[in-house]
Parts: C-alpha cells; structure tokens; sequence
C-alpha cells in the first residue's frame, strides 16, 4: 500500500462509527442525540490527526513530490545542502567631459522595460580634464539574469546620470539561480546511493556540484596518468558553465581533494546543432513564429540529452518539426548540413545553433 493512501480510510465518518461501536446500544446514537454530538467533534479532530500523520509520512522520504522546505531538512541529513542563488559579476566603465568622483555603489543599468541593475564594488573617479575608468561591478540581484552580454550596460542612474556613461566591455559572469528542488533531490539521490569514498569518482562529482550554477559534471579518474583526475561541468539549461564558475569549482575542489591529486577542471565543449528546412505552413501562421515555437522545442530537446544521452536523432529533430502546431510538412530537412545522427563526445554537449525555415507553402 503506498504510503499516502495509508490512512486514506481514516475519515471523519468512520471514526465516528467506530467511536459510537464502543458505546453501548442502550443508548440513544442516531444523528443529533447527545451521544452522536459529543462524539462528532473528537472525530473531526481525529480525522485532522490522521491527514497530518499521512503528511508526516510522505514528507519523511524524500521524492518528486516533496516540499521543498521538508526536502531540505532530508537532505542536510547527508550534507546536502541547496546551493544559492549568486550574483553575477564584471567590470564597467564610465566616461566623462570633467573630473567625478564614482562613490561605491554608484547604480548602472541595461536600456530595458524591464532593466536590469548592477553596481560599483569599488570607489573610482574621472581624472581631471575628462576621460574614463573601469571599476568593479556585480549584479544587484542574484541570479543567471545578471549575466549580461557585453555592451548592454549603457545607463548611469542617480546623481550622475547626467554626467557620465558607461558599458560593459566583456560580458558579466558567475550568476546563477537557487537550485531547483529537481536538482537538490538529485544530488541528494547521488550522495545517499553513491557515497564518496576518500576521493573516489563519486565524489569530485559532488563537490562540483556543490557550486551554484553547475547542474551535473563528468569525473574522468587517470585522465592523463596516475593521480590525475578531470572533471568536466555542464552548467544551467544544458550548456557550459561560464569561467568564473569554472574557477569557483576548481577552487572548491582543490580545497576537498585528497592530497597528491592533481586535478583538472573544465566546462563542457558546446556543439551547435544548426536546423534548416523547407516548411509549410498553416493559414496565417509566419515563419517568425514556428521558429520561435521550434526553438523553443529543441533547446528543451537538447538539454535532455545533456550528459545523459550524446546521440542527437535525426528523426527526433524532424519530430519536433511536426510537433509545431503551424507547420503542415517539411522538406529538405538538414542538421549541420546533414541527415545522419550527430554523437557528442564524452566532453561535448549539444546546444542550440541557428534555425533556419524556408517558407514553400
């Protein structure tokens, strides 16, 4: 019997029924007699007891269906704990006609309806007679939001809005989202069922995944000899994570590592899967828009099969086609120029590339 249907039989009505057994029949039962109301709320109150206790039980073991405050708790039995949300961070730099001191935390934004901000780490100033400086810079807000591309911060806001402007030459970096209850119940599956053994496979594979914005790594033990060891990260939304990630994990890992290990660590290698195709299309409907739902549908394709599967199918990328409501056939569907399957390598990872339809309808 599954353990949430334990005490499904445990209503309010056969408690009473079996509160009512225990009394004996000289006594009036029926629906409003005293017997029948003096015992109506002690069963509503035994009925609640049953449901928590049902939720006590579900909650004690850790699944899909866990909520996310009780999945926690479970976890941090094993030392498993979610990795939060951080911030992305880069440099800026400010222009100006005359000299401006550039106090910490001076506010910079993209040109957006929905902007995003970042701020200055650091104090900095134009010299006199005018000109420029680069200051360090992070995200306001955490998360992989922050991770701007470059040139997008273009706005000085506050006091010296007027006065100076400002970009971003490279982009922004390290920002990463709270990990998913998906992801912390994996990690937690992996400790429980796959413990590290004083520096085993297992666990490079866990210290890695103890960073924010690393979502599953690869652990390839005597890579290049003996005592070597490679660790390869794939980050969010199956792609490879960013270098200040990369960075963050070698830094944890040498920390961890058993002594006279001599570590490698890198992103995953990004392989563009490049789709093109004659598609007709229903009334109405635009290439803009079925390529936008086409996309859509084979970005999600792709990072199912990061790390998990390394064979990119022909026909699931002609599947796909069909699966957009607007497009009634397709011809001439090519993937990197061909029709054959593409196999990522033990390092590579599938992403997508460009999509390109040809409208025959």
């Amino acid at each position: 019997m599954a353990i949430e249907e334990r005490y499904a039989s445990e209503t309010q009505q056969a408690i009473l029924d079996r509160m009512k057994n225990d009394i004996s029949d000289e006594f009036d039962k029926r629906e409003s007699s005293h017997v029948h109301d003096m015992l109506s709320p002690a069963s509503i109150e035994l009925a609640k007891a049953y449901i928590a206790l049902d939720q006590v039980l579900t909650y004690g073991f850790a699944n899909e269906n866990t909520p996310r405050e009780y999945l926690e708790l479970r976890a941090a039995e094993l030392g498993v704990e979610p990795n939060p949300a951080t911030k992305a961070a880069g440099e800026v730099t400010f222009s100006g006609d005359d000299a401006e001191n550039i106090p910490s935390g001076t506010r910079v934004s993209t040109d957006d309806d929905d902007p995003i901000y970042a701020v200055t780490t650091a104090d900095a100033s134009i010299p006199a007679g005018g000109g420029s400086v680069t200051v360090a810079a992070e995200a306001e807000e955490a998360g992989a939001e922050g991770n701007v591309a470059a040139g997008e911060l273009t706005l000085v806001r506050g006091d010296l809005s007027d006065v100076l402007s400002v970009t971003n030459d490279e982009a922004f970096e390290g920002g990463a989202d709270e990990e998913s209850d998906e992801s912390l119940l994996e990690r937690y599956y992996n400790r429980a069922r796959n413990p590290g053994t004083s520096g085993n496979a297992a666990d490079y594979r866990s210290w890695a995944r103890e960073i924010s914005g690393v979502t599953d790594a690869k652990v390839f033990p005597v890579w290049n000899g003996a005592g070597t060891v490679k660790v390869v990260l794939l980050g969010e939304g199956g792609t490879a994570p960013d270098s200040a990630i990369v960075d963050e994990v070698s830094t944890h890992i040498e920390e961890e590592r058993p002594i006279g290990a001599d570590v490698t660590t890198v992103a995953a290698t990004e392989v563009a899967i490049d789709v093109t195709a004659d598609v007709q299309l229903a009334s109405g409907a635009t290439i803009s828009g079925v390529t936008a739902d086409y996309e859509e549908a084979l970005t999600e394709y792709l990072e199912g099969l990061a790390f998990e599967d390394p064979i990119v199918r022909y026909t699931q990328i002609a599947s796909l086609l069909l699966d957009v409501p607007d497009i009634i056939d397709y011809d001439n569907l090519t993937m990197n120029g061909g029709t054959s399957n593409i196999e990522m390598a033990d390092e590579e990872v599938a992403i997508i590339g460009t999509v390109t339809f040809n409208d025959v309808t």
